[in-house]
Formats: structure tokens, sequence, C-alpha cells
């Protein structure tokens, strides 16, 4: 059961993700669904080089890194800011 409740969270979020890319005209919005190059579009829709994917997989320095993205991603799809916090909020 849990597994299935995995599979469902990682297509929800990779469906949410490819939807951002497809909104902010990044190409290859395929790569949602593919791990670790989910990570790198998520660079590419923030505006950042790839090679910050690098940052992401380093312990403590990611969560900074993953807040930058977010701001980043947020304004992408034209919302303000701190909107890309709350993606760290787990109720929200």
């Amino acid at each position: 059961m849990e597994l299935l409740v995995d599979i469902a969270l990682y297509a929800y979020s990779a469906f949410c993700l490819q939807s951002i890319a497809k909104r902010t005209n990044t190409e290859n919005g395929y790569l949602a669904w593919i791990p670790i190059a989910n990570i790198y579009l998520m660079c590419k829709i923030a505006g950042k080089p790839g090679w910050w994917l690098l940052l992401l997989l380093i312990p403590l320095v990611n969560i900074v890194i993953g807040i930058i993205l977010w701001v980043e991603i947020a304004k992408a799809c034209g919302k303000p800011g701190w909107l890309g916090i709350l993606v760290f909020v787990p109720i929200v």
C-alpha cells in the first residue's frame, strides 16, 4: 500500500513539474518524469545553470538552493517569489 502512495505522489509531482515547464515554455518538459533529470529541469525553469544540480546533492546546501530554485520558479510563473517558499511548508 505504501508503494502505491509513493508512486502516486511521484506521478503527481512529475505531472505538476511538467505543467510548470509547459507554462513557462521550457523545452524538454518530459524530463519531469525522469529521476535526477527532473532536478535539472527545475534548474532550467528557474533560469539557473544545470550544474546547480550538483549543489542540490550536498546536504544542508540543498535546502538553501532548493528555496532559491522554488522562489525563481514562482517568479518564472508570474507569481510572487514568497510563494516558492511555501513548497517547504508541509500543510500547504
